[in-house]
Order: C-alpha cells, then sequence, then structure tokens
C-alpha cells in the first residue's frame, strides 16, 4: 500500500489570523510534511507555470478570476504515473470555498478509478468548503473520503491532530 502526497501550498504573502504576514514555508506544506511523517509515502507539490502575484491581495484576485472561468492552470511537472499508490493525499489551502486550480490540473490529468483520495486544506476560517464535493465530482471512481481542515495560522502546531488523522486514513 503505497501513499501520495500531493499538494498546493503558497508561502511568502498569506492571510494569517487578521493579518498578512510573510511566511518561509506554506501552511499547507507544512501539513503535507506532517502526513509523510506520519504515515510514509512520496510527496510532490503541484506548481502551476505561472505564478501567482507575491501580492496576497492580488493573488486572492487572479485565484478568483480562475474559479470563474474554470481555469485548468499549465502545471510546471506532472508523475509519470499514480498507478503505484492505492492512497492519494490531496492537500491545499481552501481558496474561494475549494481548491486552487492548480489542483484540478493536476488530479484530471489522472485515471483514479480504484484509489482512496484523502482531502487535507488549511484555511482562515472556511474549512473544507465545498472542496470535498469537487473531489468527489473529478475523482471519478475513487472512494473520497472526509477531509480534514487545518486553521492556518495553527499548522505549524498540527503535527500531532494531522499524524492522527492520517494514520487512520491509510
Amino acid at each position: 500500500m503505497a501513499n501520495l502526497i500531493v499538494y498546493y501550498s503558497r508561502k511568502g504573502q498569506n492571510y494569517w489570523n487578521g493579518s498578512i504576514v510573510d511566511l518561509a514555508k506554506g501552511n499547507t506544506e507544512r501539513v503535507a510534511e506532517f502526513v509523510q511523517k506520519a504515515v510514509g509515502g512520496d510527496l510532490f507539490e503541484i506548481e502551476t507555470v505561472r505564478e501567482y502575484s507575491k501580492d496576497y491581495m492580488t493573488c486572492t484576485e487572479e485565484a478568483k478570476a480562475e474559479l470563474r472561468e474554470g481555469a485548468r492552470p499549465e502545471l510546471k511537472k506532472y508523475l509519470d504515473s499514480v498507478d503505484q499508490f492505492d492512497t492519494i493525499f490531496v492537500g491545499y489551502p481552501n481558496w474561494w470555498g475549494t481548491m486552487p486550480m492548480g489542483m484540478y490540473s493536476f488530479l484530471e490529468h489522472y485515471n483514479l478509478t480504484g484509489k482512496k483520495i484523502v482531502p487535507f486544506c488549511t484555511n482562515e476560517g472556511s474549512g473544507m468548503g465545498g472542496s470535498e464535493r469537487e473531489l468527489k465530482k473529478i475523482c471519478k471512481g475513487a472512494t473520497v473520503v472526509p477531509g480534514l481542515a487545518i486553521h492556518g495560522a495553527e499548522a505549524a502546531q498540527s503535527e500531532g491532530k494531522v499524524a492522527a488523522w492520517a494514520k487512520k486514513n491509510v
């Protein structure tokens, strides 16, 4: 039983407990690393070819425009295959009530039939939003289990909670 932990994360300017702060490492990346430490597996970061603005407020407008357009941003790289993975942890920040559109680009690239999809997201109060429903739509033939929402400002201190949750889902 092999695990894949695929994630999109934003470093730099982020909304954090009501303020804009500069993060050396994105909240979702931290949580993805906790998942890997707890259950093992391959870690894969999703990176879009066209980078989002470094300015947080501009980035949110770019993300909103992509969502409205149903965009599927081009990614810098893909895995050759996901066939060897039984469980795929899918991590992302909650942007406008769902995943960043680059997650859609990645997931729609593969046949996920028979896979277990285990979502987690970081957010500043919006929880999982509608992302679990969206995952069920785009991950055809896969089993999508209930996700874990981590408050972004608490991501660095969430290792125990994340580890316990991840171990229950493999």
